[in-house]
């Protein structure tokens, strides 16, 4: 075979192993295999996990809190300062999801191709910046910028996590990882209805109403912990200096567990290069679109709840202050579920069977909210109890399916934008979901998240068996990888037959 250094990272890893046996250039290159004890492995993971998860999770939480806030200013007043008529204040939640969604694989493209320590921390600038000048908006028409640009600004973050994750962590062990990432979008929640409760006490403060401080000075923490951040996110697991050599060797050959990956030895490198033709390989496949799919019925839940669960509460019959804190008891809930659910899921290796579960949670929830013929606000209350608890594990779950499942590196990491720009038009969706004129029911809101989380599950249990059934056939078909080298079958990512599908 003709190997191009175009081809693939995996070519200098080829060309290496192949040098002193020019002749036999299209043997299978066997890999060294490191002997790693699971205590070995536990305490290199513990590593990573100190140096990467809290600056993820940092990052993450002040994400949501920024794109989330508006809820809770709406409850303060934005509504009345700016002059909102009829459905104003959904379009100016709407606008966010349209440069979120449609730049989301350009932003991991980016990532792949640049430093995800100036990356991630840019961005983050960037839409704190934004954030900050949302308090000094006078009108529909400043809140639409402000909008558009914040979801322009942010649009790289959560997909580039996902697929950050990805690079440190073994499949096996991806899920905990993304959960206590994403438990901190529940936190966000809770804390942002605490200081929204803290915040607006400055009302009147330098000419100021007291939502206009709850964007200037949650978008100030952004900036300054932006800035700070730039010394604390690596790379990748082959530059990091907390790392030892050897301990760089035992984790890639920890993540070689898809019998994909050329060699662990940190000096040739993992492979992660870009190349267009896999940003057509992501789109083109078959999986992309039912990730997609299962995606959007959980952004909807998860959005529905984060824009609107103020209002909600508020139209129970408590006041703007206590619905504020109201919000905190449910997100906390939430955040334990995600946990609990992303640990026991790695633990088990079952992905599918936790996602389902997640869904099944979310329809008891809002049944609960939509059946009774009658209103009843503690019922409604504790319906929104239940959903947090299967929409927040649900979206750590999708995700490390669909980051176990693509490959190489370069294909994971459009698919899994693609993935999340699709699915975050769910947002879109759910921004419109809630009417004022449905208050204090809300019944057709709650009814249409319910449908698409429907949808969802219908279609993540049809992934489901495709994998198993593809996993089937390539394990009956074993012997027939003798015919590849082992550049080759990098080169196939997914569609190698020694690759098997995380169910």
């Amino acid at each position: 075979m003709d190997l191009k250094p175009s081809d693939n990272d995996a070519y200098a890893a080829y060309v290496e192993t192949q040098q002193g046996n020019p002749q036999d250039s299209d043997a299978v290159v066997e890999n060294p295999m490191l002997h790693i004890d699971s205590t070995e492995s536990k305490r290199i993971l513990r590593k990573v996990d100190l140096r990467v998860i809290p600056i993820l999770a940092i990052l993450y939480f002040l994400s949501f809190l920024d794109r989330g806030n508006i809820g809770n200013a709406n409850v303060q007043g934005l509504s009345t300062s700016l002059n909102l008529k009829g459905n104003e204040y959904n379009w100016g939640l709407t606008i966010f999801f349209f440069p979120y969604s449609f730049t989301e694989p350009l932003c991991n493209i980016l990532l792949v191709r640049l430093k995800p320590s100036i990356w991630l921390p840019s961005i983050m600038v960037a839409w704190g910046l934004v954030t900050t000048l949302t308090g000094l908006i006078q009108n529909y028409s400043g809140l639409l910028a402000v909008r558009f640009f914040l979801g322009l600004s942010e649009a790289g973050l959560f997909p580039g996590l996902a697929f950050y994750v990805s690079l440190w962590y073994p499949r096996s062990n991806a899920q905990f990882r993304l959960s206590l990432i994403f438990a901190s979008a529940s936190m966000a929640g809770a804390f942002s209805g605490l200081l929204a409760y803290l915040i607006v006490k400055m009302d009147g403060v330098a000419g100021l109403e007291g939502w206009r401080w709850i964007f200037i000075l949650e978008g100030i923490l952004t900036v300054v912990v932006a800035v700070l951040s730039y010394m604390f996110v690596w790379d990748e697991p082959q530059s990091a200096t907390f790392l030892s050599e050897h301990e760089k060797a035992v984790l890639l050959e920890l993540l070689n567990d898809t019998g994909t990956t050329v060699s662990a030895n940190p000096q040739l490198g993992h492979s992660h290069s870009f190349e267009w033709r896999h940003v057509k390989a992501a789109i083109l496949d078959w999986q992309t679109w039912f990730h997609c799919l299962g995606y959007w019925g959980a952004a909807v839940a998860v959005y529905a709840l984060s824009l609107f669960l103020p209002t909600i509460i508020k139209g129970l019959g408590y006041s703007a202050a206590n619905a504020q804190l109201l919000t905190i008891p449910v997100y906390f809930a939430a955040t334990i579920s995600c946990l609990l659910v992303g640990y026991f899921a790695d633990l088990t290796g079952q992905r599918g069977i936790f996602t389902a579960g997640c869904y099944i949670t979310i329809f008891v929830g809002y049944i609960i909210a939509v059946a009774p013929s009658r209103f009843i606000p503690g019922l409604t209350y504790a319906s929104c109890f239940i959903a947090a608890c299967g929409i927040y594990p649900a979206i750590p779950g999708l995700l490390a399916l669909s980051s176990n499942n693509f490959a190489p590196t370069s294909k994971r990491a459009v698919g899994m934008a693609i993935q999340m720009g699709f699915g975050t038009m769910g947002g879109a969706a759910a921004s419109n979901f809630y009417r004022t004129s449905d208050a204090p029911r809300y019944r057709l809101g709650h009814g249409l998240v319910l449908a698409f989380a429907g949808l969802g599950m219908i279609v993540m249990i049809a992934y489901h068996f495709i994998c198993r059934a593809i996993n089937a056939k390539r394990d009956k078909n074993a012997e027939s990888t003798s015919q590849y080298t082992r550049a080759e079958l990098v080169d196939m990512g997914d569609r190698a037959p020694t690759f098997r599908y995380k169910l």
